[in-house]
């Protein structure tokens, strides 16, 4: 079960995480990208961070709009956009609950994977997040289909997430900046996969303290 309450805790703990890891973000951003991207993170989940307080007695769909909506106006270049509307997307499913089971997890999941899919007009196997998202998942509707818990689900989908960030190095980027370099994105790992992979580690790590 995800209640409103454990939903803020992952948010700050997100921020604190897209803190700490700002500069090797930009690093890897930087070896195909405009190298902004930690930046650009760290900024939004600050930003998130302190609209939490506001709404930390509302519904899980409000704190994930509000969310979604500080996102949007504050993470600079193509991940604000992407990650805003991941969130809408997954705000609109939970819509005034306050408790979220298995089946709205999933949902949750699905739609904001569709929102990222519909906004960036890209797909699996393009070295973007959807390299780290949707590996993770089908892990996640694997695991709670076979009647694992969501703290069992959320490791295994870091796993796959984790895996997904791998592959990114293996492939030639084909949308954003890094597409201009060809053959030569291959062998540099995606800063959209990996931040979506710090997320999911995030979740998995809140939930199962």
């Amino acid at each position: 079960m995800l209640t409103s309450d454990l939903l803020i805790e992952i948010l700050k703990n997100i921020t604190k995480v897209i803190e700490t890891n700002k500069q090797y973000l930009c690093d890897i951003d930087a070896a195909i990208g405009d190298g902004d991207h930690g930046f650009n993170m760290n900024k939004g989940f600050k930003a998130v961070a302190e609209k939490l307080d506001v709404v930390k007695d509302s519904d899980c769909g409000t704190i994930l709009k509000t969310t979604a909506m500080t996102l949007i106006s504050t993470v600079g270049g193509a991940a604000g956009p992407l990650y805003g509307t991941a969130f809408l997307k997954a705000a609109k499913v939970v819509d005034g609950k306050k408790d979220l089971d298995n089946e709205d997890i999933v949902k949750m999941f699905d739609e904001g994977i569709k929102g990222v899919i519909m906004r960036g007009k890209a797909e699996q196997g393009e070295k973007t997040m959807l390299d780290a998202l949707i590996p993770a998942f089908e892990e996640i509707k694997r695991a709670l289909d076979s009647g694992s818990s969501s703290p069992e689900a959320f490791i295994r989908a870091t796993k796959a997430a984790h895996d997904g960030v791998e592959y990114t190095k293996t492939i030639r980027a084909t949308k954003g900046r890094a597409s201009y370099l060809g053959d030569r994105s291959i062998g540099h790992q995606d800063a959209g996969a990996t931040s979506s992979y710090l997320i999911i580690k995030t979740i998995s790590d809140t939930i199962n303290k």
